[in-house]
């Protein structure tokens, strides 16, 4: 059974940093494509970070470049979410994605909350 758990959301100031944790199981992060999306209240879900294991490229949404920074711990199976100088609109709840390298099934957490105080 495939699990991912997420960790590591709570309540910052503008300007403050978190640091979210995708803990998988079932599944092996080091081959498939893995990445961060968030959904606000009355709003779609959409994509943050993400890694593709095709070609190792890593795409960051426009809003979060420079700001955010996806990365893994192949050995604990486990990646991460670094958000630095976040601001009130960052506040959404973050979820934690893998998808299957060999058939394309996508697997979810159930979310991690982050609101940014102003």
């Amino acid at each position: 059974e495939v699990q991912l758990v997420e960790s590591g959301g709570g309540l910052v100031r503008t300007g403050g940093s978190l640091r979210l944790s995708c803990a998988a199981s079932g599944i092996a992060i080091d081959e498939d494509a893995i990445g961060w999306f968030r959904q606000a209240p009355g709003k779609e879900r959409e994509g943050v970070a993400c890694v593709s294991k095709s070609d190792g490229s890593t795409y960051y949404k426009d809003a979060v470049k420079d700001r955010f920074t996806i990365s893994s711990d192949t050995a604990h199976n486990t990646f991460y979410l670094e958000m630095s100088s976040l601001k009130p609109e960052d506040s959404a709840v973050y979820v934690c994605n893998a998808q299957r390298h060999y058939d394309g099934m996508n697997y979810w957490g159930k979310g991690t909350q982050v609101t940014v105080s102003s």
